[in-house]
C-alpha cells in the first residue's frame, strides 16, 4: 500500500488511546490520520465513534484513516434497480445475520478477480480482532446462502443508530447486493439512519451511496452514535 517510514505520521502510543483531531489527516494518500497504537475492542470502538477506521497491509504497522470525502447510504435511500428487484423476487437464497461471522471475514479476505498479487488488507490479525468484537455483540455479519454454501455477504460495526461497513463479497450473481438489502430492510425496522461505506466504488453507488464531506459524517456520529442499539439476533430476516 505505502511506506508510512516516509511520512510524517503521529505514532500512538498502545498505553494511551487517543487519535489526533480528524482535521489533521493527509490528503494524499487521502484520509491517512496515524499509525501505531492497537487491534484492541477498545480501540476499534473508540475509533470508528471518532468516524477512523484501520486499513493496512500485512507487513505495515496498524495505519488508520479518517478519509474526505466519506461515502455513505442514507437507510430511507437505498437504490434497487430493477433488474435487481426482479433477481431478489426469484432468489432461492436464504439469509441469516450473525451467523457465520468469521466465515464471512474470510471470504470477504480471498482475493478479487481483479486482484494480480492476491493482496488483502483483512489479514489474520483483523479477522482476530474483529471476530473479538463480535464476541463482544458489536461486529455484524449479514450471510446469504445457497443451500448450506455461503455465496455472499457482508460485515460491519454497529453503533448506535449507524452501521459502519466494512466489506462485502459474492459468489454468485448479485448475491452481495442481496445481502446489502436485506441489511437495510432490517436496519430500517431497527430505525437506522445510515451506513458508513467509507470510500466510494461504482458497485455502491448504484445502491444509492452518496459522498458527504468528513464532518457531515462526523455530525452523524455525534448524533446517533450514542442512541440506544437495537438487539441483533442471529437469523434475523432469513427466508
Amino acid at each position: 500500500m505505502l511506506q508510512p517510514t516516509m511520512l510524517q505520521l503521529p505514532w500512538l502510543d498502545p498505553n494511551n488511546l487517543i487519535f489526533p483531531d480528524t482535521t489533521s489527516a493527509l490528503e494524499s494518500p487521502n484520509g491517512l490520520l496515524a499509525a501505531g497504537g492497537e487491534l484492541s475492542p477498545k480501540w476499534l470502538l473508540k475509533a470508528y465513534s471518532q468516524g477512523i477506521f484501520p486499513w493496512f497491509s500485512e507487513e505495515e504497522p496498524i495505519l488508520w484513516w479518517s478519509p474526505s470525502p466519506r461515502t455513505i447510504i442514507y437507510i430511507d435511500q437505498l437504490h434497487v434497480s430493477r433488474s435487481l428487484r426482479k433477481a431478489i423476487k426469484k432468489s432461492t437464497f436464504s439469509i441469516s445475520f450473525d451467523q457465520a461471522f468469521t466465515e464471512v471475514m474470510i471470504a470477504c479476505a480471498e482475493p478479487r478477480a481483479a486482484q494480480d498479487d492476491g493482496e488483502t488488507w483483512i489479514s489474520d490479525g483483523i479477522i482476530e480482532a474483529y471476530s473479538e468484537l463480535h464476541r463482544l455483540g458489536q461486529a455484524h455479519s449479514i450471510e446469504v446462502w445457497e443451500g448450506d454454501e455461503l455465496v455472499g455477504g457482508l460485515y460491519g460495526i454497529a453503533l448506535g443508530r449507524l452501521f459502519f461497513g466494512e466489506s462485502m463479497f459474492s459468489r454468485r450473481t448479485n448475491s452481495s447486493k442481496i445481502a446489502l438489502f436485506h441489511l437495510v430492510e432490517q436496519l430500517k425496522q431497527w430505525q437506522y439512519v445510515a451506513i458508513d461505506c467509507q470510500v466510494y466504488n461504482d458497485h455502491l453507488a448504484s445502491m444509492g451511496a452518496v459522498e458527504i464531506p468528513r464532518k457531515s459524517l462526523e455530525a452523524l456520529i455525534q448524533q446517533y452514535v450514542q442512541d440506544t442499539p437495537c438487539h441483533w439476533q442471529g437469523g434475523i430476516g432469513s427466508n
